[in-house]
């Protein structure tokens, strides 16, 4: 079970998994495809109306997730077609989360104007500028799933036509550096939301302690050619806090979102504290986990 059983020996006495790690990776890309399409959407709802350049996100990240599902059954029969489509997707959302960066920045008036003091002001009510860079980092995680690593942890990626191309790092390495970087943006998107409540709330500042925690961890590790088990051991605990905050975060969103004796009312859930918001944490620390099991393709 490679990192993981150096963490917790007890896991070598589980069988083979059904699925290869990048496999798990992949179908975790094609899921948060799918829940951006639904957060967007919710997003995107809180004006009354969706403009036709609104809808492009939503309606990508649902189609996106739906393909790569399919695709996932067309690699059981021939992977570099199932490669061939899938990286189309993921090249397709990086670009989706770049221009979303770009236009929700400019909506806040952020690019034509010079930074300033009180432009932190203005990213803090701004649409979240770094929503759709998740759209991105997905891209990125999926495209580095899709090529086969061989050998294992080399970093050397098998392309197509049997040509390969040799990465600075091993793949395990690289999804260390992109949980890092996943986390660095949940971190910062949280922070500026619950900047516009000014902290008052203790529970605020848990995702905020824990993501930055969950960031040094990831990235540090990431640095770090061969870890040792205290090196797994605090990335281990750093993941499994994220997803403690995003379930402890769900909870209390939704239960904010609620009126007297706990009814539900949609405008609420539409445009009180963003429901699906905080399971980034735990989806990121999910994904964190993943990148702890074995990485090889086939037995060797």
């Amino acid at each position: 079970m490679y990192h993981l059983a150096t963490v917790v020996p007890q896991v070598q006495r589980i069988g083979k998994l059904p699925l290869t790690r990048d496999q798990i990776i992949l179908m975790l890309a094609a899921i948060n495809q799918l829940f951006l399409g639904l957060d967007i959407y919710l997003a995107h709802s809180i004006s009354g109306t969706i403009t036709r350049t609104e809808w492009i996100p939503i309606v990508f990240g649902l189609s996106a997730g739906t393909i790569l599902l399919f695709t996932g059954l067309i690699a059981l029969g021939n992977r570099p077609l199932a490669t061939i489509l899938a990286n189309a997707v993921f090249i397709g959302s990086m670009i989706i989360g770049i221009v979303g960066v770009y236009f929700h920045l400019r909506r806040a008036n952020l690019l034509d104007t010079p930074f300033r003091l009180d432009s932190l002001s203005l990213l803090v009510w701004a649409p979240p500028f770094l929503g759709p860079f998740m759209f991105t980092i997905v891209g990125v995680l999926g495209i580095s799933a899709a090529w086969i690593e061989e050998p294992t942890d080399s970093g050397r990626l098998r392309l197509l036509r049997n040509r390969h191309v040799q990465m600075p790092y091993s793949k395990t390495r690289a999804y260390f550096l992109i949980v890092g970087v996943g986390s660095l943006v949940t971190v910062i998107s949280s922070a500026l939301d619950h900047a516009r409540v000014e902290f008052e709330n203790p529970w605020v500042w848990l995702p905020l302690v824990v993501g930055i925690f969950a960031t040094v961890a990831s990235v540090s590790i990431g640095s770090i050619e061969h870890p040792n088990r205290f090196d797994l051991t605090i990335y281990t605990i750093a993941m499994l806090w994220m997803i403690v905050t995003g379930v402890v975060g769900f909870v209390l969103h939704f239960d904010t979102n609620l009126i007297a004796e706990g009814s539900i009312v949609t405008e609420r859930f539409i445009r009180g504290s963003p429901l699906l918001a905080p399971l980034l944490f735990a989806n990121m620390g999910l994904l964190g986990l993943v990148v702890l099991l074995d990485p090889r393709e086939t037995d060797v």
